[in-house]
């Protein structure tokens, strides 16, 4: 078991996210077994889930004549406009039935505003909406966060320079994690999680 003030912050393996889904990122489902093993070395045990009604502004079936993965202008800036997923209770936004659910003591939802979206587990994408996880992992004495799942340069990405930010220590376990890759958008995430001094570990 490790330290007790380190937690596993496990980032959307969700259904939506994983072979056969609506948004499916290549090899999702090839981290859970890895994934499911660390759970037993972390007293702290989170997991996120994206959360959106069918109306969500990210999704681009609701900008008409907009592609998916183009991109469009938000208040809070540039917003890539997603394939519709993770559609607030469908078999989609379900976790992944191969993911261990028991060791996680909270599940943070994010993105169930309609007007915004949130990629990080701390933060929407206007970078001040709270989605309580500091707090929590506050009260709980938890310093360094160690972050798996979907998809690198996206959610975890995100989630990891919050972190930073915020004051925790932060790793990324790249091999228990995949990307999607948008447009070289994994190269850019790990640049900057580096400079964000985040650990990028294998």
């Amino acid at each position: 078991m490790r330290d007790p003030r380190e937690a596993l912050i496990v980032i959307d393996v969700q259904n939506d996210f994983c072979p056969g889904g609506a948004l499916a990122v290549a090899g999702g489902d090839a981290i859970i077994p890895r994934i499911n093993a660390l759970m037993e070395d972390f007293a702290t045990v989170v997991l996120t889930q994206d959360w959106h009604p069918a109306n969500h502004a990210s999704f681009a079936a609701n900008h008409p004549g907009a592609e998916p993965f183009s991109l469009t202008e938000m208040p809070y800036g540039p917003q890539v406009l997603w394939p519709v997923h993770c559609v607030i209770g469908t078999p989609g936004a379900g976790f992944h039935a191969a993911l261990r659910t028991d060791p996680a003591q909270m599940v943070i939802r994010k993105g169930f505003r309609q007007q915004i979206d949130s990629y990080s587990a701390f933060f929407e994408n206007d970078h001040t909406t709270p989605t309580g996880l500091d707090g929590y992992l506050r009260s709980r004495g938890v310093s360094a966060l160690t972050f798996v799942g979907l998809a690198t340069d996206y959610c975890v990405a995100y989630s990891a320079l919050d972190a930073a930010r915020l004051g925790f220590r932060a790793a990324v376990l790249e091999g228990a994690c995949r990307a999607i890759d948008l447009n070289g958008s994994l190269a850019t995430a790990r640049d900057q999680m580096r400079a964000a001094g985040v650990a990028l570990e294998a």
